[in-house]
């Protein structure tokens, strides 16, 4: 104990008696030395201020009793007087009174009042979660659901995805800027989309994760290349309208983890991302793409190939008006060409860029984009009869089989009424269910004007239509029935087309600037191709459109928890999450580059 030469008083000031000799120790026996010979800092403080204001002690004799210079002790009064006048009644300088129970959460009340201010937007409890993860604010989901019940809410109705996604849309709150993502051991919840993870690793078995390292797309700074390409992705696969439309997906630490971010950049951030993209830039990813689809072995010796008009509402003049068939009307817009393997529903080819000047030249720039690889298996083409002319069509022969439809003047229609029934052969076509379909059809050859030599005529009847539909071809060789079949399947590349259109959002384009649309275009397609490849490991959703597979597999909700060696997704109970989780077998565990090369493990959550 420090030697100091306490001296001991009374209470009363009259009968204040120092000693000369100091206190060297407490005696334990006697209890007023425990007042005389206060130990601890705050004690002694206690006992000098107390003979100050109560004993009326002068400030010398104090300061010599307890061992103060004068000036400190007058210094230790007015921190005191201090102390007194303070709002805070609780930081008492001497005694604090001990709180039972936990520790407050929310010691400002701000976290009660974001969620108070969510609900009256009509957000769950779940939704209202996944925004306070976004924000570091680490509470339970019983958290949320007692402040709002002590607040007065009652239950909201029971809504169904979309709704719930229009009221989080509504929401404006200022999130976090993008960064790349440290994958410190963490948990968080998300929300609609979080199924989109378990397309990580195909992205990975396939080989595209590294695709996109090494093409020419720009990167920046905060975020690198291969995150930049899966941000825009992820936005075409969680069927987001338009990203000027809300910016709700920076709420979602789910959708940022798919591109190995903390959340995924604003509205902003994805404009000027595009302005920077050439259309080399994507003819190379769609080439580099293609290499993939033809080592993997799921393209066929078949391409379909139709176009489909982007319409453009501005005022822009350098916009040829093009015929829309969904709007029934020609109108100011960008005309682009598809082209989809029949088999697997893989769109290999798009190119925005189409004037009118040089529309008939396209499929021949399709062939130049798919032998530039020099592994094409191609061996048909199936188009529609406006998608050339007669003369291109001689320029594909011999290498190239062709399977298109003639243009049915009223002379040819004339003369096909006028055959007698002897000369109509009936076959049965198989149909996409597995059924059959009986027509009628006239095998002949004819000499095509323009074409400059007799060609392979195929005309059909009794298939509901009026008029008869006129096959034409110069493959001489393959059976009447099976190029029946190959042409009736180019009407998957028109329900490609629709999808782009519904799912994607392809009509409601945002910029008059052919570039950024030809880039929209090509994430467009390139998720549709990576949808297709998860359709393909769920038997009997194949040929589902990217709307179906959307609201069955990945529209689902859930927890992630991200330790040092893996990334733990745990999905919400859903009817079909078996199918998917039994997709999912063969690829769990797979170390995933853009996950810092942790394995993603994909399970099931214990409630729904």
């Amino acid at each position: 104990m420090p030697n100091h030469n306490y001296s001991y008083y009374s209470v009363d000031k009259r009968l204040i008696s120092r000693h000369k000799q100091p206190l060297i120790m407490r005696n334990k026996s006697i209890p007023g030395s425990y007042f005389s010979s206060p130990v601890n800092i705050r004690h002694k403080q206690y006992e000098a201020l107390r003979a100050f204001f109560i004993d009326e002690m002068p400030a010398c004799d104090v300061a010599n009793a307890f061992a103060y210079t004068t000036t400190a002790f007058y210094s230790l009064v007015r921190d005191f007087r201090k102390q007194l006048v303070k709002d805070d009644q609780d930081a008492d300088m001497f005694f604090h009174t001990q709180k039972t129970g936990r520790k407050k959460i929310d010691q400002t009340g701000s976290i009660e009042n974001l969620i108070i201010s969510l609900r009256k937007k009509y957000l769950s409890v779940s939704d209202i979660k996944a925004v306070l993860d976004v924000h570091g604010c680490r509470v339970s989901e019983r958290y949320v659901y007692n402040v709002i019940k002590c607040d007065g809410f009652d239950r909201l109705p029971r809504r169904n995805g979309g709704a719930r996604k229009q009221a989080a849309s509504l929401v404006k709150m200022e999130a976090p800027v993008s960064a790349m993502l440290d994958f410190r051991p963490e948990k968080f919840l998300s929300q609609n989309s979080l199924a989109i993870l378990c397309l990580l690793p195909y992205l990975q078995k396939y080989g595209i994760l590294q695709l996109i390292e090494q093409s020419l797309y720009p990167q920046t700074k905060t975020i690198n290349r291969v995150s930049s390409i899966l941000s825009f992705l992820a936005l075409k696969l969680s069927n987001v309208r338009r990203y000027t439309a809300d910016d709700a997906w920076c709420m979602d630490r789910g959708l940022g983890l798919f591109a190995g971010l903390n959340v995924l950049p604003k509205a902003a951030w994805l404009s000027s991302y595009s302005h920077r993209i050439t259309r080399k830039m994507n003819l190379d990813f769609l080439k580099s793409l293609h290499n993939i689809w033809l080592d993997a072995g799921v393209l066929s010796d078949t391409a379909n190939l139709d176009f489909t008009t982007i319409p453009y509402w501005g005022n822009d003049s350098h916009l040829e008006n093009n015929w829309s068939g969904k709007r029934n009307k020609a109108l100011s817009s960008m005309l682009a060409i598809l082209a989809q393997d029949p088999d697997s529903g893989i769109i290999t080819y798009s190119d925005t860029n189409i004037r009118h000047d040089k529309q008939s030249q396209v499929v021949l720039e399709f062939l130049d984009f798919y032998q530039s690889n020099g592994k094409s298996d191609l061996r048909y083409l199936v188009f529609d009869s406006k998608l050339t002319t007669y003369e291109n069509l001689k320029r594909l022969d011999p290498d190239i089989k062709f399977l298109t439809i003639r243009r049915r003047g009223k002379k040819v229609v004339d003369e096909l009424n006028k055959l007698p029934a002897t000369e109509w052969k009936r076959i049965r076509v198989q149909t996409g269910d597995g059924k059959g379909r009986y027509v009628k059809v006239n095998d002949t050859s004819v000499l095509l004007p323009g074409y400059g030599g007799n060609i392979r005529q195929i005309a059909i009847t009794g298939h509901g239509k009026i008029k008869p539909a006129l096959i034409i071809t110069n493959d001489f060789d393959c059976p009447c029935e099976q190029l029946v079949r190959k042409y009736a399947r180019r009407w998957l590349v028109e329900k490609a087309i629709s999808e782009q259109i519904e799912f994607f959002h392809l009509n409601k384009v945002s910029s008059s600037m052919v570039i950024k649309v030809d880039f929209d275009l090509t994430m467009s397609v390139f998720a549709n191709n990576v949808l297709k490849l998860l359709a393909m490991d769920i038997p009997g959703f194949k040929h589902n459109v990217a709307m179906t597979l959307y609201n069955k597999f990945l529209q689902n909700s859930g927890s992630v928890r991200i330790n040092d060696s893996s990334v733990i997704v745990k999905l919400k109970k859903k009817r079909n999450l078996p199918a998917l989780l039994t997709a999912m077998e063969s690829l769990q565990n797979l170390p995933v580059s853009c996950l810092g090369n942790r394995n993603l493990i994909i399970d099931a959550e214990t409630f729904s």
